[in-house]
């Protein structure tokens, strides 16, 4: 496995801890990065279209589609520049930025390791 696809394969692991938990405890990992519990659905939906990125993720690594790793270079930085939009605006709290720097640093990862 190339290190671009490892890093890949990372994350779609780390999106399978934050889908499963998402869908199955949600108040769980909510209440650990300072949001409020909640009973609305939509937190298991997130934690379901979680488990399919990270299937595309795990399965894009297995594969070494080095097209795909590139995209989601952009695509993870994008999350963050969203997340910080959405707090700026009042819209979510400032936790959420956590989450989008996550996903900056594996985009950095996987943008050096198709450098490299």
């Amino acid at each position: 496995m190339s290190k671009a696809a490892k890093s890949v394969f990372v994350f779609g692991i780390y999106m399978v801890v934050i889908g499963l938990g998402f869908l199955v405890i949600p108040n769980t990992p909510l209440g650990l990065f300072g949001f409020p519990a909640t009973s609305e659905p939509w937190i298991r939906v997130v934690g379901m279209l979680c488990l399919v990125l990270a299937f595309y993720y795990i399965q894009a690594a297995r594969h070494e589609l080095r097209p795909f790793f590139g995209w989601t270079v952009y695509a993870r930085t994008g999350v963050l520049v969203c997340f910080i939009v959405m707090v700026a605006l009042g819209l979510a709290k400032p936790m959420l930025i956590a989450f989008g720097v996550v996903d900056l640093i594996g985009a950095i990862w996987t943008g050096v390791a198709l450098r490299g």
